[in-house]
């Protein structure tokens, strides 16, 4: 496929909406779209989640200049550009390193509004313990890195 989109499977977002995620690639407007999650509900995305997310999109935002406000789950890229980023973390960390990796690459990235539904299912990143400490150490060891 010429473009790849990436989803959450926990049906807390809808893949319905991932044409908005592919619109700005196939119009030529943006390199990477990620979407930017939006609750749907109260208990959508707990507290814990949304402060991680807020402090690493402020510390992106200052490392990389590019104005993100969500590292979400949901993304498309063109394949071709995307393998040419080599990619080479296959747990936690691959959305981060994507992300910089196109920032360093000077991709034009965007966001786009999505809807964010409560997650089918317990989290194996936040929702154990073993699952947070590995992301956090993903994403530090990629972040040390960035700053090299």
């Amino acid at each position: 496929a010429p473009i790849v989109a990436f989803c959450d499977a926990d049906a807390s977002m809808d893949p319905a909406e991932l044409p908005r995620i592919v619109g700005p690639i196939l119009a030529g407007d943006a390199d990477l779209v990620l979407g930017r999650r939006r609750p749907t509900t109260r208990g959508s995305w707990p507290l814990h989640a949304r402060l991680a997310n807020s402090s690493l999109s402020w510390r992106l935002r200052r490392t990389t200049g590019v104005n993100i406000h969500d590292l979400g789950p949901m993304r498309a890229a063109r394949r071709p550009a995307l393998l040419s980023l080599d990619l080479q973390d296959r747990r936690s960390g691959y959305p981060l390193e994507m992300f910089l990796r196109a920032s360093d690459a000077g991709w034009s990235i965007r966001e786009v509004d999505t809807s964010y539904s409560p997650r089918v299912g317990r989290s194996k990143v936040t929702g154990t313990i073993r699952g947070t400490v590995t992301a956090i150490g993903d994403m530090s060891a990629l972040l040390r890195e960035a700053r090299k």
